[in-house]
C-alpha cells in the first residue's frame, strides 16, 4: 500500500497548531499549583494562568507536584505557541521526574513545532511505551512529526490510530482528509 497526500500545504500549518487536548500533570491540595494544574488541564486563558504557575514554582512543593507544575505551565507556554519556554519547562520537569508519560508527549509537541521531527518523534514513542493518559493526542503528535520527516505511510497510520482511539478527537480526522491511500498493483 502506498500513501500519497493530497496537499501538504496544510500539515505545515498543523505542525504549528497546538491541540488543546493536553494531559496535565495532577496536583491537588489546593493552592496555586493545582490551579496552574486546572489552567493547563483546560489549556484556558494561558496569559494569565502562567504567573499562578510560576507563582507556585516560588513556593514550598513537594518535588512530585514542582515536577508537575513545571510540566503544566509548559503545557500552557505551549497554548501560548511559546516552544522554547515550554521546552524548557518539559525538560525541567522530566529532570525531576522521568516517569511523567505525558512530559515526553508535550516535549514532542515542543520539538514539533521547533521542527526537531526527528527528536519529537524519539520522545512521543517514550511516552506512547510508557502509556501516556490520552494515547490520542500522542499518536496525532507522532503522526505530525512523521509527516515533517517525511515518512507518509507512519503519519496516515499515526492519524488513523489517533481516530481510533477517540472518534470525536477532530484534529485526526481532519488531517487525514489530505491523505488518499493507492494501493500498487502486484
Amino acid at each position: 500500500m502506498k500513501i500519497c497526500v493530497m496537499s501538504v500545504a496544510g500539515m505545515l500549518a498543523a505542525a504549528f497548531a497546538v491541540t488543546g487536548a493536553r494531559a496535565a500533570e495532577t496536583v491537588i491540595g489546593g493552592g496555586p499549583a493545582e490551579s496552574c494544574y486546572l489552567a493547563a488541564e483546560t489549556t484556558s486563558r494561558p496569559s494569565e494562568s502562567i504567573p499562578i504557575c510560576t507563582f507556585a514554582l516560588m513556593s514550598a512543593l513537594s518535588d512530585e507536584d514542582r515536577a508537575a507544575t513545571y510540566i503544566n505551565r509548559g503545557i500552557l507556554k505551549l497554548a501560548k505557541m511559546d516552544a522554547t519556554g515550554s521546552l524548557s519547562d518539559f525538560d525541567k520537569g522530566l529532570a525531576m521526574r522521568a516517569s511523567m508519560a505525558e512530559g515526553y508527549v508535550d516535549r514532542g509537541a515542543s520539538l514539533i513545532m521547533m521542527q526537531r521531527f526527528q527528536e519529537a518523534v524519539d520522545d512521543i514513542n517514550k511516552g506512547i511505551a510508557m502509556k501516556a493518559k490520552k494515547l490520542q493526542v500522542a499518536y496525532y503528535d507522532r503522526g505530525m512529526a512523521n509527516e515533517g520527516l517525511g515518512n507518509l505511510q507512519a503519519a496516515y497510520e499515526d492519524y488513523k490510530q489517533a481516530q481510533t482511539i477517540d472518534p470525536d478527537f477532530e484534529q485526526p480526522a481532519e488531517e487525514l482528509k489530505r491523505f488518499k491511500v493507492v494501493v500498487k498493483p502486484d
